[in-house]
């Protein structure tokens, strides 16, 4: 169920695959907020809490690369497709919404990351 048909996804699966190729070139980014990171998280994505939108959007282009490829996770999918969308309407032109986001991830990839 994509809510933003236009929006490129990429499946949890998938996701999985990327990262155990240790692709450098992948830029991994999580909207959540501290606290849920704090109970659950995938190694290597920086964090970006949308709450925080104000100190880290002026300098998005300066620490991400808007033509490489790039994943955004949240809890379900819902912040990272609002993400996304801002990215792409910001320059980005290789944004990838983590469909399912990390509960999707926890349940078919990695149960050892705890659900919330």
């Amino acid at each position: 169920m994509n809510q933003f048909p236009s929006l490129p996804v990429i499946s949890v699966e998938e996701v999985a695959k990327r990262l155990a190729q240790a692709d450098d070139e992948l830029q991994l980014i999580d909207v959540r907020e501290p606290e849920e990171v704090a109970i659950a998280s995938i190694e290597g994505f920086e964090v970006l809490s949308l709450s925080q939108f104000e100190q880290w959007s002026p300098e998005i282009d300066q620490r991400f690369d808007p033509h490489k490829e790039t994943f955004v996770l949240c809890h379900h999918g819902m912040r990272s497709a609002q993400m996304c969308l801002w990215l792409l309407n910001n320059g980005f032109t290789n944004v990838k919404n983590i469909s399912g986001g990390i509960a999707a991830y926890a349940t078919r990839v990695d149960p050892n990351i705890p659900q919330y």
